[in-house]
């Protein structure tokens, strides 16, 4: 792993396409996935690196399409929510991948109680994904595993348990952050480009691994084990970065021939 990032700068915005986690990247982790807000600085630093790559910036999300939207409003970024389960294209365009959701409703009722016995814990109910946080239950980790575990069991091959910081998630199988990326990059404005993804979870290593395959630059935030390339400290660090990237590419792009 490496600190210095600069070779990632060192070229103009044309042949480069980002992607970016939202929470714990962007902005930093809350106590509750509503807790969090986009400033007018951060807002505006998107918007240039948007401009600058002629639009190839997306969310890589494990919030809903919806949720990315309002957050950064009136902003709108091509967007992979719920981990690759929903992805709004360049066009617009909204793809959609649909298990079964009869037995998502079932495990959403189990969690519903739990949640209503202990407090400290949140249930997500993003529509395709159940996200169960205990950042406020953290004692609580030891007892909620085999419960997940046996409800995913219950829900068959089409559901997959995905751990995360504080956070435990059942999802669609055969989506992640990284089918998400490696669709993206099919498509305009991002065929053709070396793709940059910043992520800080274990959810953000399925995009690592792509991007990594694809010759890309991978950015890990935080400690801890990762398939990354490269490192930054934290959310703060990552603003910082990016707003540097953006610098520099607009320096190049208004630099005479």
């Amino acid at each position: 792993m490496s600190e210095q990032l600069e070779p990632v700068i060192a070229t103009s915005a044309d042949g480069w396409a980002l992607f970016l986690d939202i929470d714990g990247t962007l902005l930093e982790l809350a106590a509750h996935p509503a807790a969090v807000t986009v400033d007018q600085h951060l807002a505006h630093l998107l918007r240039r690196l948007y401009d600058e790559t002629a639009g190839a910036v997306a969310l890589i999300s494990g919030r809903t399409v919806t949720d990315a939207d309002a957050l950064f409003a009136p902003l709108q970024l091509c967007v992979a929510g719920q981990h690759g389960a929903e992805r709004r294209d360049f066009t617009g365009g909204l793809h959609l991948h649909a298990p079964p959701l009869d037995g998502l409703r079932r495990a959403a009722e189990q969690l519903r109680r739990v949640v209503s016995a202990h407090p400290g814990l949140v249930l997500e109910e993003k529509g395709m994904n159940l996200a169960l946080h205990f950042r406020g239950a953290p004692l609580l980790e030891a007892e909620l595993v085999p419960l997940l575990e046996g409800l995913v069991s219950e829900l068959g091959p089409d559901f997959e348990l995905q751990a995360g910081k504080m956070v435990l998630e059942i999802k669609p199988t055969g989506r992640d952050k990284g089918t998400a990326i490696e669709a993206f990059m099919q498509e305009h404005p991002f065929r053709g480009r070396v793709p940059i993804f910043i992520g800080d979870d274990l959810t953000d290593e399925y995009g690592f691994a792509l991007v990594n395959r694809l010759g890309g630059h991978s950015i890990k935030v935080g400690p801890g084990a990762s398939a990354a390339l490269w490192r930054l400290a934290d959310a703060s660090a990552v603003r910082g970065w990016l707003d540097r990237l953006a610098k520099k590419w607009q320096t190049r792009c208004n630099t005479p021939a």
